[in-house]
């Protein structure tokens, strides 16, 4: 099985899916790949950080099972090699739960919201990404939540 925890960035689609895989040893998680910069504090096993070449590459050999690219950098969840048994876990934004439901439709998907949006901005602040890129990510929220509550199994707020 697949489970896709999506949501705008800033939302806790992180928090949720550490509780799930720390609580069920049944569960395995897909570490997704992007180009960005690892932010200050950011622990090393939250991305694949990789240049875009290798990305690129990856991408033509078929590599990945979605990927998108937002604000110039890359965002990808290779294809999932689980341990035998294991139920797989994506955390990843509502373009690629698009695309998995597209080719996996039986995909469990959870859309997670935040409490509010001034809560969703105070968490992108907190995390360091500067202005641009905090205004660049709720513009995108508003229009990623209408898909994700179509797309959803069930809404986590």
């Amino acid at each position: 099985m697949i489970i896709v925890v999506s949501g705008p960035g800033g939302v806790g689609k992180g928090t949720i899916v550490d509780a799930l895989v720390g609580r069920d040893p049944r569960l395995w998680l897909s570490r997704s790949w992007t180009t960005r910069a690892q932010r200050r504090g950011e622990p090393d096993e939250a991305y694949t950080f990789t240049d875009r070449a290798t990305f690129e590459a990856r991408i033509a050999a078929g590599g990945f099972l979605e990927w998108t690219e937002f604000l110039g950098s890359y965002y990808g969840t290779p294809l999932p090699d689980p341990v035998a048994g294991a139920d797989i876990v994506l955390e990843i934004e509502v373009d690629g739960a698009r695309q998995v439901k597209a080719v996996r439709p039986e995909t469990l998907l959870i859309f997670v919201l935040p409490p509010t949006r001034d809560e969703q901005e105070r968490r992108l602040r907190h995390r360091g990404d500067d202005h641009d890129r905090v205004v660049a990510r709720l513009r995108k929220a508003e229009d990623e939540e209408p898909i994700g509550r179509q797309l959803a199994d069930h809404i986590v707020v």
